[in-house]
């Protein structure tokens, strides 16, 4: 199949407009749109519907668009592994990552990586399963780190690593510090602070609240990890941070809230397609991971 008309299609794809994805592509509009008749003629089945504002995925469309992806990352792999014959390692690892891996796990790793394939750039998205996974699946990212807690895919594999286990985390001064054991009902009575897009995480929270017969939480703000730290720094809202982080948490002056019962206990580790061919960077990324878990 020509790579030109599946280089259009992922270009629809993104857009969701014929007439920008055309700019984009810099091809005019009718170009576009016989490309794309002529893919949907090749394959047999229609790739979109058309809508007054654009045009969206049909089942097909969607099979197709997550495939091309994935070829899209196995080309990528195909080059690395080419670069690496050549001795001459560039390019991109792109890496999505959960807050634990971010502020504990990882900058040893980066550095350590850097110091091999100095020529090599890794761009680190911060991030929870909602945005990770589909990111990954998409062909977005090489290489998740990340909690497991998500259904398994026949092209995935996911890696477990280490068992994490969250905390409930408060300023130094918080009425609830040094109080003992406190119950789910005063934890019920403080804002929360939470990671942003992380419907996972919050409803851990309220389930662990409705568990014990109350109201789901009253979650005042939504942030980055560093922006939770801080938020969390100047105010009596709650959080949850993986004891992994918590001496991290330290810095910003928070300490634990021993409370009754767990929030969320799940394994975490490396999520990747499944892939014949793995490129050397990514594998030595993960060795590196592998081996800074374990120490």
């Amino acid at each position: 199949m020509h790579s030109r008309l599946l280089r259009h299609f992922l270009g629809v794809v993104e857009k969701r407009n014929i007439t920008a994805a055309a700019e984009a592509l810099n091809i005019s509009q009718p170009a576009l749109t016989r490309s794309i008749r002529q893919l949907e003629k090749t394959i047999g089945v229609p790739l979109f519907e058309r809508l007054p504002t654009g045009v969206a995925l049909t089942k097909p469309g969607e099979v197709l668009a997550r495939r091309v992806k994935l070829m899209e990352l196995e080309y990528r792999h195909a080059l690395s592994e080419i670069s690496t014959l050549e001795q001459g390692l560039t390019g991109t690892l792109r890496i999505a990552a959960g807050p634990m891996w971010v502020a504990v796990i990882l900058p040893d790793v980066l550095t350590a990586f850097h110091q091999q394939f100095p020529k090599v750039k890794v761009r680190i998205t911060e991030g929870a399963i909602d945005s990770i996974v589909p990111a990954l699946m998409g062909g977005e990212i090489d290489l998740a780190c990340v909690t497991l807690a998500f259904p398994s895919q026949p092209e995935l594999v996911k890696e477990p690593l280490v068992g994490v286990r969250h905390a409930l985390v408060a300023r130094a001064s918080h009425p609830l510090a040094g109080k003992g054991v406190v119950k789910a009902e005063d934890l019920a009575r403080y804002p929360w602070v939470v990671l942003a897009n992380d419907s996972v995480g919050t409803g851990r929270i309220g389930s662990y609240l409705v568990a014990n017969g109350l109201e789901p939480p009253q979650i005042a703000i939504e942030a980055s990890s560093i922006g939770m730290l801080r938020i969390l720094e100047g105010s009596d809202f709650l959080g949850l941070f993986s004891t992994v982080m918590v001496d991290y948490a330290k810095r910003f002056g928070l300490v634990t809230i021993p409370h009754e019962g767990t929030f969320w206990e799940a394994e975490a580790g490396l999520a990747y397609l499944r892939t014949n061919r793995p490129g050397r960077t990514i594998e030595s990324f993960k060795s590196r991971v592998r081996a800074a878990v374990s120490s």
